[in-house]
């Protein structure tokens, strides 16, 4: 389910930009705290379009894709949800 929004949020970056490729990443597994989750790289012909296509995208991922993660600490575990 993630990943068909990923493509979805990518499909729609390829509609609003003239970009040429683009790669999104979510790490799955135990993190440490301060390891990077998620990666976005976008090439296009000019960094203004790069730029802007790469915040519409983790913007968009932070508010729609379904992804949930579990938060270890010393007395239990918790999952959250990426959406309240």
């Amino acid at each position: 389910m993630a990943i068909s929004e990923m493509n979805k949020i990518a499909a729609q970056a390829f509609e609003r930009w003239p970009i040429q490729k683009i790669l999104i990443h979510h790490r799955t597994g135990l993190l440490q705290v301060g390891e990077v989750p998620v990666v976005i790289a976008v090439s296009a012909a000019h960094r203004d379009a790069a730029f802007d296509a790469c915040r519409y995208i983790i913007d968009t991922l932070k508010q729609t894709v379904p992804i949930w993660k579990k938060e270890s600490f010393e007395d239990g575990d918790v999952w959250v949800a990426a959406h309240p």
